[in-house]
């Protein structure tokens, strides 16, 4: 599967259960699990580092590291405000509705 296919594939349903969590319809476990389930399935694609990118996967890889990152947070996202306005402004970009992130890192996964 090439690269750009995985990731709009990806992005598409890490949207569809960040839409859910936002809006309480899925614990977080369930974010964990995706993640979890995102990178073992990039380690069968066996990406290099030469394979280009765009800025559209920087941005799913910097949110999906936010999150696995700030996952103790997801479980009360109403109080972690930071964590929850990098979340919307990375799906808003997604989405083609907002700018590139600023601090947007957006490494792949090694």
């Amino acid at each position: 599967m090439p690269v750009d296919h995985f990731i709009n594939e990806k992005i598409s349903q890490l949207m569809y259960y960040l839409n859910a969590l936002l809006k309480n319809e899925v614990h977080p476990t369930e974010i964990n699990l995706f993640i979890w389930d995102c990178f073992e399935e990039w380690n069968v694609l066996k990406v290099t580092d030469d394979t280009p990118n765009n800025a559209r996967e920087r941005v799913f890889w910097h949110l999906m590291h936010e999150l696995k990152l700030g996952s103790g947070s997801l479980n009360d996202l109403e109080s972690d405000w930071n964590l929850k306005f990098e979340i919307e402004t990375c799906m808003e970009f997604l989405q083609g509705q907002g700018r590139y992130p600023m601090h947007c890192i957006g490494w792949r996964p090694v």
